[in-house]
């Protein structure tokens, strides 16, 4: 069966990117958007997704980190939406509740073409070294709007603002993974009683 793919390229006065993604993965990345430690979540993400993920991002990182996270998110959803293609065999939701430590994350998605994002992980406003951890919101709203996803992350549990983030990402990637694996019941059926999706 071929493997689902996309390649986006994103170009403007604030960012420069280019992604590719193998939905059939497996786990395989190459991440670099001038960030570290937004590197290390989107790395988490394709890992704990089984996506194969290839990243090159520039920004105006010297203003701030905003606009290239948020630029990513874009793109990302642009791409998860292209390699999806008319979603036909795919489960459509997928859903994940994740430990890590003292947190705990509970992420659930429709691939629904309604894009909504319930983001609550507590309070944001903290850092990890110089990344406002505030911006992940930005990043899941993006990612959300591009791929028409109905997207909810929620914080049961846990402060420690790094286990948070990357409690978020892993859970986020464990979620997206179920939603985009193909069902062998479907068949080539979509998902839905509306004919489309």
């Amino acid at each position: 069966m071929k493997n689902r793919t996309a390649k986006i390229t994103h170009n403007n006065k604030e960012t420069q990117i280019e992604l590719e993604i193998n939905i059939d993965g497996s786990g395989e990345y190459d991440v670099d958007t001038g960030i570290p430690f937004f590197n290390h979540m989107l790395e988490l993400f394709a890992r704990h997704g089984l996506f194969d993920l290839r990243i090159r991002a520039k920004g105006d990182i010297d203003i701030d980190y905003h606009h290239t996270v948020e630029d990513v998110g874009i793109v990302l959803g642009q791409a998860l939406k292209k390699a999806l293609g008319d979603k036909a065999g795919i489960n459509r939701y997928g859903f994940f509740l994740l430990p890590m430590d003292e947190t705990l994350v509970r992420a659930a998605l429709d691939l629904c073409k309604r894009p909504m994002l319930l983001c609550e992980l507590g309070s944001l406003d903290s850092r990890v070294r110089d990344f406002n951890v505030s911006l992940l919101k930005e990043f899941f709203q993006a990612f959300a709007n591009e791929a028409g996803a109905n997207l909810h992350i929620s914080l049961l549990c846990g402060n420690e603002p790094h286990h948070v983030a990357e409690a978020a990402f892993k859970c986020f990637a464990k979620a997206l993974c179920m939603a985009v694996e193909r069902n062998p019941r479907l068949g080539s059926k979509l998902p839905s009683t509306k004919g489309s999706l």
